[in-house]
């Protein structure tokens, strides 16, 4: 017996003989995973879910009038000249020499962007006026979640879409924005949402490359103050809110870890076929 199928042997089709099993292969492309490197990937996750929490949560205090929009756009204006500085600081401009983009370049899309913002924020204000506000409410939500979903954690996957993420959490954004009282209010949330949402992703890309134990810090200290901020509207959250961190960071960590000990995928000679020669010279 031959196992080929251009020759005609006295056996059926579906024959095999004793061999057939020796080739058998188990867990061939399994990964092994550490805990504490999964809790330390695990920390995009909280860190893009505390995002959501301190933008929701700056919202409803710039709704109650317990915050003013000069107060924010002022503190928001320091953390991002410091976030600027310190995101050229840890690679000494290195990528910014690759790319060839100059500091002017960032002033002048900065002030292009604010102008904008600042020029339609009157058009963003009564943009909803015939929309519901438990509608709003409603749309705000799915956008943030969708913005979760999407958002690129490292994944090499085809849900990842981070343009897509972004978006969502702009437009979410524009619609709470809308239900403030004026339309400065209505500037700053949008000009807050895209430095929470866009611009600080990015440091913390940097930090995780760069330094990994500052991003640990920063990491747990942003999920602090996010969780001391939801704590002062609402102490169930708050704890609701702990627990889904916890889950995320450590137990879902350890739930891989033992779900990876009971992974048992076979290989053998019942795989299809895999080209591995280049043939792009027959195309």
């Amino acid at each position: 017996w031959q196992k080929v199928l251009y020759e005609r042997q006295p056996f059926p089709d579906n024959y095999v003989d004793q061999r057939f099993l020796e080739e058998l292969r188990k867990n061939v492309h399994a990964r092994r995973y550490r805990y504490r490197a999964v809790v330390f990937q695990s920390g995009a996750v909280v860190q893009q879910l505390c995002s959501v929490c301190v933008f929701v949560v700056t919202w409803w205090y710039m709704d109650a009038g317990m915050l003013s929009p000069q107060g924010l756009f002022g503190a928001a204006l320091v953390s991002s000249l410091l976030g600027y500085v310190l995101f050229d600081a840890l690679d000494g401009g290195a990528g910014r020499r690759e790319s060839g983009r100059t500091r002017w370049a960032d002033l002048k899309s900065t002030l292009v962007f604010a102008a904008f913002t600042y020029g339609f924020s009157p058009v963003l204000k009564t943009l909803t006026e015939s929309i519901s506000t438990d509608t709003i409410y409603a749309m705000s939500a799915l956008m943030l979640l969708g913005h979760l979903i999407f958002f690129d954690y490292g994944a090499n996957a085809a849900i990842v879409s981070s343009t897509l993420s972004l978006n969502m959490a702009i437009f979410a954004s524009v619609c709470l924005a809308s239900r403030l009282p004026r339309s400065l209010h209505a500037f700053v949330m949008v000009t807050f949402a895209m430095q929470i949402f866009a611009l600080w992703p990015m440091l913390q890309k940097k930090l995780k490359a760069q330094t990994p134990r500052c991003y640990v810090g920063v990491t747990v200290l942003f999920a602090l103050a996010a969780l001391a901020g939801l704590a002062t509207i609402s102490s169930v959250g708050a704890v609701l809110f702990t627990s889904l961190l916890l889950a995320i960071s450590c137990l879902c960590p350890y739930c891989l870890i033992r779900l990876q000990l009971l992974k048992d995928n076979i290989h053998g000679p019942w795989d299809e076929a895999e080209i591995k020669e280049d043939l792009s010279r027959f195309l």
